[in-house]
């Protein structure tokens, strides 16, 4: 049997299709039940959509039955369907399953995933800490008052606790220095595990030899990529990681164009910051990139230089080897 799964937030649509393609049961239920309706039809495959609730979904379904994660982006005849309608998606993924015709996306690991779930929510608890920041610094002009060092080090911190304000504003700034510390807090505790992480695994390990390249960034790569050996070739790594260029072609005319930014996207920022301090302590790809940035420009340079780092990141890891670059020429 082939079941299709279109899975919501709390509840999914189910098709049961049979080996000949005919529709032997459509339902309804709450997500809760979906394992023991799993186990009825245990051993049958079935295909779920990738989607930001998959993976409890996926975790129950995939004790009973053999599970297919759906990448929607690249199961086509899904993304670009006219008619959706839950029973009408659920039924087209239990037939393209049958039919063999759906693109699967990449289940890592648990210690993998975890590792991802760390690096994303330290980059995301970042990103909402230099928010808030932004939001002190908002006050600062409102205000008119300007402050040109580091206004979250010891002495912006003088220097904001020392400010003439209104009651208001004042209470504003403190608010958001509450919220800074608290975000700075779970950061740095998230950072000594990732850190620890790091130390366990031997691709992390391997990707600290790259110069300039450091725990939280090495952590990152690891767990974006996954299982290197599911890659065959250097080509498709890039591919995986959107670092790709799009190409253009009429007749026999061949137009390479800006890269594909398909992938995590946080992988590509993770490259491109690994590629940025590459650059500045490793010959081989300073010179690249200098070469490079003179015929093209900065933001062409650096993510040729991010793919090119990719590569080598390739080989490395597929040979469990550290990074060593060819000797640059005098």
């Amino acid at each position: 049997m082939y079941l299709g799964i279109d899975t919501h937030k709390h509840y999914s649509q189910v098709a049961v299709v049979d080996d000949d393609g005919n529709l032997r049961e459509e339902i309804q239920m709450q997500n809760d039940d979906l394992g023991a309706f799993a186990a009825e039809y245990a051993g049958s495959s079935a295909a779920i959509e990738a989607s930001g609730t998959y993976r409890p979904i996926y975790e129950m379904l995939v004790e009973h039955l053999d599970v297919t994660l759906v990448n929607p982006a690249k199961t086509r005849i899904i993304a670009d369907a006219t008619v959706k309608t839950d029973r009408v998606d659920a039924k087209r993924l239990a037939l393209m399953l049958r039919a063999d015709m759906l693109a699967e996306s990449y289940v890592p690991p648990d210690e993998i995933r975890e590792l991802r779930d760390l690096v994303r929510t330290r980059k995301s608890l970042v990103e909402e800490r230099t928010a808030e920041k932004n939001r002190v610094r908002a006050v600062l002009t409102r205000t008119n008052n300007t402050y040109d060092s580091e206004l979250f080090g010891p002495t912006g911190r003088e220097f904001l606790a020392e400010l003439s304000l209104s009651t208001a504003d004042q209470t504003i700034i403190d608010a958001h220095l509450s919220v800074i510390e608290e975000l700075t807090e779970q950061i740095e505790q998230i950072e000594d595990l990732i850190e620890m992480r790091v130390l366990e695994h031997q691709e992390t390990e391997l990707l600290l030899s790259i110069p300039g390249v450091g725990s939280f960034t090495s952590a990152v790569v690891a767990a974006e990529l996954g299982e290197i050996e599911r890659f065959d070739r250097h080509e498709e790594v890039v591919s995986y990681a959107g670092l790709d260029p799009t190409v253009h072609q009429s007749g026999e005319t061949e137009v390479r164009g800006s890269i594909s930014k398909e992938g995590p996207a946080v992988l590509r920022w993770a490259l491109v910051q690994a590629a940025t301090n590459a650059i500045r302590y490793d010959e081989y790809l300073g010179n690249f990139y200098t070469r490079l940035k003179e015929r093209k420009n900065h933001k062409i340079a650096i993510v040729a230089t991010a793919r090119k780092l990719l590569v080598s990141i390739f080989y490395m890891l597929s040979r469990e080897e550290p990074y060593d670059p060819p000797e640059v020429s005098a």
